[in-house]
């Protein structure tokens, strides 16, 4: 009979510092294990694939472990330094593919069709929607003006919101072309919000906040050439 599986620490991932307050530990579903504080016991038999030995215990491979973590509260960060460092979009789908069932399986698939796809386009998708969900009107997209071309701008209050969709991709070039734009747009008098894929899909309501306040801020006459806030 398979043994009982837990959860790799995501300490044990050299992903983040952060070790779990709770250990999630999987049983085949013919076992009745008793419950033990600390600890989530959950029944799921698990692919021979996805089991591997961390420290005398059974653990979820690598790359199951990085979509359970990737649906939690800020786990998205932790699928963009997965992706960045140790695990790759095959063996994360091929995973995908193992587990459909589980809980959060939607949510997984999202995110992996974000990273295959253009991660700018589905980041600019996720804003498109927020502004449109908190009634923020006045905005355009692919804003061309200062030699630019603004994600989403506000043109009567001169605010460029712009979006690093890139969580999963190093581009040195593209981020010095991005400063460069930025730079330029500050010195003609646009106020410059930049917002990453995870501020979008992590701290949404924040977004929207700030989004307003600077909005507030030129609709009161607050000094043009005001730089990024």
């Amino acid at each position: 009979m398979p043994p009982p599986t837990a959860s790799a620490p995501r300490g044990g991932t050299n992903l983040t510092d952060e070790l779990p307050k709770v250990c999630t530990v999987t049983v085949p579903h013919a076992r009745r294990p008793r419950t033990v504080p600390g600890a989530r016991v959950r029944r799921r038999d698990r692919h021979p694939r996805d089991l591997v030995g961390f420290r005398d215990l059974w653990v979820t491979e690598l790359a199951l472990t990085v979509l359970e973590s990737a649906v939690l509260p800020g786990g998205s960060a932790l699928l963009d330094r997965a992706l960045q460092r140790r695990v790759t979009l095959p063996v994360l789908h091929a995973a995908h593919e193992r587990n459909t069932g589980r809980r959060g399986a939607p949510r997984a698939r999202l995110l992996l069709a974000a990273a295959a796809d253009n991660p700018a386009s589905a980041a600019e998708r996720i804003l498109v929607q927020l502004l449109r969900s908190a009634g923020i009107s006045g905005w355009k997209t692919a804003y061309r003006t200062s030699g630019a071309v603004i994600d989403v701008a506000f043109p009567a209050q001169r605010v460029a919101v712009e979006v690093d969709g890139r969580a999963w991709h190093h581009d040195i070039a593209r981020f010095q072309r991005d400063c460069t734009r930025q730079n330029e747009l500050s010195n003609d008098g646009w106020l410059v919000l930049r917002f990453t894929w995870h501020d979008l899909t992590d701290r949404p309501d924040e977004v929207v906040q700030k989004i307003r306040r600077a909005l507030g801020r030129r609709e009161l006459g607050t000094p043009r050439g005001m730089g990024h806030l």
